[in-house]
C-alpha cells in the first residue's frame, strides 16, 4: 500500500477510483490515472490498483504520480485464495482469475467508500468528473452506459434481459453497499461457472444478467466506445464532449503497431507521465504482426504492410 500525508479537500468529497490489471496493462493504467487527474484539478482521489503482483520499478512510477498530483494511490494485491471456493467448479480452470477481478473489487472497498468509479486501463479521460458525481445512486447497483451496435442487441437476447438493455462494464460507478447487498461478486461468478450459456464477455455478461435493471443507464460520453483497428480507415473523431474514452478492441493505444492517430489521445497524457520515455509495445505474435499488415494497407502504406504480411506468414507457419 502507498499513501502519501496530503490534506485532502475538505469541500470536495474524495472519489475512490479502482483498477484491475496485470503487467501487459499497468502502462495503460497509469496514463489513466493521469489523464483522470490533469482534467480533475480540483478533485481529491484515492486510486485504488488491484493487481496480482507489482515489481519495484511499477511501484516507482506511482509514487512518481502520488508526488507530482499530490494524490494517493493504494495498491492491493490479489490474494488468490479468494477464488478457493470455486475451484469444486469444473469449468473453474478454463478461465483467467483476472476476468474475476472487477467483480470483487466493490466489496473489498465497503467501510472505505459508499462508491467506487471502477475504469478499464484502457481508457482515457479528457473531461470534468462533476457532472457523473452528481448522479442520483440511491436506487441503483451501479450507474452503467450502455454498449454499442449490434453487440448490445444480440447480447439483450442471448442473455434474455428483462430490461432489454446491455452495458458495457469498462465504466462501471458502484453504490457499494448495493453492490455488496445484492452479492454480486458471489453470484456473477457462480453465473460464469455455473451457466449452461456460452459468453462472449464472460465477466461483462454475467454483470448484465445479475444487474438486469438494477442499473442506471447514462450518457454515452461517460464511456464512448472506439475501436482503433476497425476505425482506422474511417478517419471517426473522438468527440471533445466525451469524458472517457474505452479504446476497445485487440489494437491498444499503447501499441507501436497503432496505424490510427486517435491514439494521439493517448500520447498526449503518456508523455506527462511517468512512461513519457517509455517504448510503446511492438507485435509479441503473428496475430498482431497481421493485424499491423492490415492496418498499414488501410491508410496506404501498402509496401510496408507487405513487408508486416511476410513476417506474420513467417511466424504462424514457420514459428
Amino acid at each position: 500500500m502507498m499513501t502519501n500525508t496530503t490534506v485532502v479537500d475538505n469541500i470536495r468529497p474524495v472519489l475512490h477510483v479502482a483498477f484491475g490489471v496485470d503487467a501487459n496493462y499497468f502502462m495503460g493504467m497509469g496514463v489513466a490515472i493521469v489523464s483522470v487527474l490533469e482534467n480533475n484539478r480540483l478533485q481529491p482521489f484515492i486510486f485504488h490498483v488491484f493487481i496480482p503482483s507489482i515489481s519495484t520499478e511499477q511501484a516507482e512510477k506511482l509514487r512518481e504520480i502520488e508526488s507530482l498530483y499530490s494524490t494517493i494511490i493504494e495498491v492491493n494485491i490479489i490474494d488468490h485464495a479468494i477464488f478457493d471456493e470455486f475451484a469444486d467448479f469444473s469449468t473453474f480452470a478454463q478461465y483467467s482469475s483476472a476476468i474475476f477481478t472487477r467483480l470483487l473489487i466493490a466489496g473489498t472497498l465497503k467501510g472505505i467508500t459508499d462508491k467506487v468509479l471502477y475504469l478499464d486501463a484502457d481508457i482515457v479521460c479528457q473531461g470534468d468528473l462533476t457532472e457523473l458525481l452528481s448522479i442520483d445512486m440511491d436506487e441503483c447497483v451501479a450507474a452503467v452506459v450502455g454498449d454499442v451496435g449490434s453487440i448490445a442487441e444480440m447480447q439483450v437476447n442471448t442473455m434474455r434481459l428483462a430490461g432489454q438493455k446491455y452495458f458495457n462494464s469498462g465504466m462501471l460507478y458502484i453504490n457499494v453497499d448495493k453492490w455488496v447487498d445484492e452479492n454480486v461478486w458471489h453470484r456473477s461468478v457462480k453465473e460464469i461457472l455455473a451457466s449452461d450459456k456460452t459468453f462472449l464477455f464472460p465477466d461483462q455478461d454475467a454483470l448484465n444478467i445479475v444487474l438486469d435493471q438494477k442499473t442506471k443507464f447514462i450518457d454515452a460520453r461517460f464511456n464512448f466506445i472506439y475501436d482503433l483497428f476497425s476505425e482506422t480507415p474511417t478517419g471517426k473523431k473522438i468527440p471533445t464532449d466525451a469524458v472517457f474514452i474505452h479504446f476497445v478492441g485487440r489494437l491498444k493505444p499503447w501499441h507501436n503497431w497503432c496505424c490510427n492517430p486517435a491514439n494521439a489521445l493517448f500520447l498526449k497524457y503518456k508523455a506527462l507521465s511517468p512512461w513519457a520515455n517509455a517504448d510503446l509495445h511492438p507485435p509479441k505474435n503473428y496475430k498482431e504482426m497481421r493485424m499491423y499488415a492490415q492496418g498499414l494497407s488501410k491508410i496506404g502504406r501498402h509496401k510496408e504492410g507487405a513487408i508486416w504480411y511476410c513476417k506474420f506468414i513467417v511466424n504462424k507457419f514457420f514459428p
